[in-house]
């Protein structure tokens, strides 16, 4: 978690130089959308693996797929090349998530499992705040590039301290799982993809090619989470389904919300790439201050309330951040925002894990684990495409406003009162059994 940490802090951090140097600002959000479409695949290889064979397996081929896109987005030449290295990471940092949350569940009881999640998002807080400013300082004094080389280096350490638990924690039921899952992993990632390029309307191409890819594009959606995703996540069924689902409400109002940030930051405000990426660093504390919170909750409490209470603290902080353009208000008020809607991911995050896992079999760890990292995909890329295009048509109209960001936000936060508003569904109510007829 702590190479995520530094990885993702940088490359938020990096993104606007990288997208000015490229002349990509109308593909923006693909760096990050990429990322996330394809980590679908190696999200459901994971899945099978870790219920078969262990986590080990999953961990390592995950790290080094991981490690591997960077160094290819390093050497990139242009922002369709750093686009196609994203896609690579995502599909090893996919593999790389579910086996950490299968270690997880394998290695800590039922009771400890919020505290296990609390030391995850600490493990944020340092990176938070060196991984900017090394980021910051080495694309103004050398260049973007370093920040992704140093992912490699920064990957033994925790890959060598890994080796000796994963052993320990290995070994699985040797059962294949859900069968022809890889496909319909496949079909959800292309349909994603395709969702996303009709969102961001390529130039001279009609509208109504447009939409017809939005729409084939959603089939194929529709048609993969019948398969990745437990039965009724998208008719709001109580439960498991409605707690997978949560996850990636909250993802795509959180994720495609800080996407912009930065961007923003530099833009409008004249920021320069440190400042901006100091902003960012506040997230993790934040996150770490709701996990903390959440994981002194007793186990047997009802998790449906965390996550409704943390629904609204973000929402709350994300609605807040349009604060930070207005010119007379001073622009570190974004950080004090963006804190506040860290911490009520931090509440939310470990929460859904600490459920899901609680509904879940020991045999079927691997594939909901899996359908909660799938659940965020989907929805963060599809939140992504959708403030992208909004993004990519202002800039196409002569630039972004403040006006635009706004927007982005607001709509942002509107996603997350609607997440509070379903978080009661996450629980499973017991039937009362009908009196018997007299």
């Amino acid at each position: 978690m702590t190479l995520f940490a530094f990885e993702g802090m940088a490359v938020a951090t990096v993104m606007p130089v990288v997208a000015m140097e490229f002349d990509g600002l109308g593909l923006y959000a693909w760096a990050f959308s990429a990322y996330v479409a394809l980590s679908l695949v190696g999200m459901v290889v994971s899945g099978t693996w870790c219920d078969r064979d262990g986590p080990r397996r999953a961990m390592w081929v995950g790290l080094w797929v991981f490690a591997g896109g960077a160094v290819v987005a390093g050497v990139a030449w242009s922002m369709p090349v750093l686009i196609a290295a994203r896609g690579l990471q995502g599909l090893g940092g996919g593999a790389l998530i579910v086996a950490t949350y299968v270690l997880i569940a394998r290695a800590f009881p039922e009771d400890l499992r919020p505290k296990a999640f609390s030391l995850l998002a600490a493990a944020w807080v340092v990176p938070a705040i060196v991984g900017p400013l090394i980021a910051a300082w080495l694309t103004e004094t050398l260049s973007w590039r370093f920040a992704f080389w140093l992912v490699p280096f920064v990957l033994v350490l925790p890959a060598l301290l890994l080796r000796k638990i994963l052993r320990e924690h290995d070994g699985g039921t040797g059962e294949r799982g859900r069968s022809g899952r890889i496909v319909p992993a496949l079909v959800t990632a292309a349909g994603l993809t395709l969702a996303m390029a009709s969102f961001m309307r390529p130039a001279g191409l009609p509208l109504w090619v447009d939409l017809l890819g939005l729409g084939v594009g959603l089939l194929m959606l529709a048609y993969g989470v019948r398969v990745l995703l437990p039965a009724g996540a998208f008719r709001l069924r109580r439960g498991l389904p409605m707690t997978v689902l949560m996850r990636g409400l909250l993802a795509g109002a959180f994720f495609g919300a800080e996407a912009f940030i930065p961007l923003a930051l530099v833009e409008q405000r004249g920021f320069t790439v440190t400042m901006a990426g100091l902003v960012l660093s506040v997230s993790a504390l934040g996150w770490w201050v709701g996990s903390y919170t959440q994981s002194r909750i007793p186990e047997s409490t009802d998790r449906s309330s965390t996550v409704r209470i943390g629904a609204l603290v973000m929402a709350t902080g994300i609605a807040s951040l349009p604060l930070c353009l207005v010119p007379s208000v001073p622009a570190v008020v974004c950080a004090v925002s963006y804190f506040i809607a860290s911490v009520g991911m931090g509440l939310c995050f470990p929460s859904i894990a600490v459920q899901t896992l609680r509904l879940s079999p020991v045999d079927e760890q691997g594939t909901n684990s899996a359908a909660l990292q799938i659940s965020d995909a989907i929805l963060s890329s599809l939140a992504l495409g959708i403030l992208g295009a909004i993004h990519a048509a202002a800039v196409a109209s002569g630039g972004a406003t403040t006006t635009t960001y706004d927007v982005l936000w607001w709509l942002a936060a509107g996603v997350g009162i609607v997440a509070a508003v379903l978080a009661a569904r996450m629980k499973v109510v017991a039937r009362t059994p009908a009196p018997h007829a007299s």
